[in-house]
């Protein structure tokens, strides 16, 4: 199969996850400045660019996070790291899944990694996306705790948000149309911020 095929099927595959929507130059310069293509990313690691098309396409691999309006397909600067940790592409499924006590929860978010969504975190592994539904978790259900609205309540909310501030990018306007409406930080950090002020 020829290149040009193989970065189709990807883009179609992505299309199929994502929805097709529109990258306007806002979205493009965010994701240029947070990512990384993968023809730039093979590069540098001196692997073969439809080779790893190829995992993807077998959902081996995650698919890029976005395409920029170039086509450029958009990937995070770690995408070989957790294959790597894992001892190789064939071994990394089920070291992932591993870090989930249940298997059905272990193989939802396996294939949410493949998806490429996790674009709401700035490094994905195991521990950084169940440290952001911890987090995302409890910042929701903050006020039905018995002390909600104390000042020592306040300090703890803040601490969760702050650190989910750190784990989580800025977002972009392309991710609130695939996502069909506000994204984590939206609810969990700008707008708790905005309702709870620092005690």
């Amino acid at each position: 199969m020829s290149e040009p095929d193989l970065k189709q099927q990807l883009a179609e595959r992505f299309r199929e996850v994502n929805g097709d929507h529109p990258m306007t130059d806002a979205d493009d310069l965010y994701v240029s400045a947070q990512f990384i293509s993968l023809e730039e990313l093979c590069a540098v690691h001196g692997r073969d660019v439809d080779a790893v098309r190829r995992l993807m396409l077998e959902q081996r691999l995650p698919l890029p996070g976005y395409l920029r309006s170039d086509g450029a397909e958009m990937v995070p600067t770690d995408l070989f790291a957790l294959a790597e940790e894992a001892g190789g592409v064939e071994l990394l499924e089920a070291w992932f899944t591993a870090h989930w006590a249940d298997p059905i929860t272990g193989k939802a978010e396996w294939n949410a990694y493949l998806s490429g969504q996790y674009v709401c975190l700035h490094s994905v592994t195991p521990a950084t996306i169940q440290r952001k539904d911890y987090l995302t978790t409890a910042i929701s259900a903050s006020e039905d705790e018995p002390d909600a609205g104390s000042a020592q309540w306040c300090e703890r909310l803040h601490r969760m948000v702050d650190e989910l501030d750190s784990l989580e990018p800025a977002f972009t306007a392309y991710d609130r149309l695939r996502f069909d409406g506000p994204t984590s930080r939206d609810t969990c950090i700008d707008a708790t911020r905005a309702r709870f002020s620092r005690p």
